[in-house]
């Protein structure tokens, strides 16, 4: 995520989903992975201001623990479910696709994104993969700069 501007992109893009998660009151959870472990950074809960210490410290660079990313997103999206089953879930998923590892689908999700910041000369396409395995969508990074994404709501 660090070649290409890659994961700048993603912190704006988080940053504008937050603002977009307060303005329409959408409970959200902020999970950053990297290394060998990963963490709750916000929520879940409706932010109600946003503060960039929360991204500061995303780095990037290789090593992604996506399996504990989304095993620990699983948790919380079985939490929201006993909570009130009622509401649908929403798991949003940023990366380059530049992983060795291929988690199941969280089982409570009930939509899933994958938003796609491979910006290699050569794309290997495994955003989209894994979006088509999991049955759910996968948007170009790109392609969230544009404001068509007023209904969603995120976790």
């Amino acid at each position: 995520m660090l070649a290409h501007g890659q994961l700048a992109l993603a912190k704006g893009l988080l940053i504008a989903l937050f603002d977009r998660a307060c303005a329409e009151r959408v409970e959200v959870a902020l999970i950053c992975f990297g290394g060998a472990h990963a963490e709750l950074r916000f929520g879940p809960a409706v932010p109600r201001w946003w503060n960039e210490r929360w991204l500061a410290p995303i780095g990037g660079g290789g090593g992604t623990p996506l399996e504990a990313g989304i095993a620990r997103a699983a948790q919380l999206l079985d939490a929201a479910g006993r909570r009130d089953p009622a509401r649908e879930r929403h798991l949003w998923l940023f990366s380059d696709g530049r992983t060795t590892q291929w988690p199941a689908r969280p089982r409570e999700a009930d939509h899933i994104t994958v938003v796609d910041c491979e910006a290699a000369t050569v794309r290997l396409g495994r955003c989209q993969a894994l979006a088509q395995a999991w049955q759910g969508e996968c948007i170009d990074a790109d392609a969230l700069l544009a404001p068509s994404l007023s209904s969603r709501s995120l976790l």
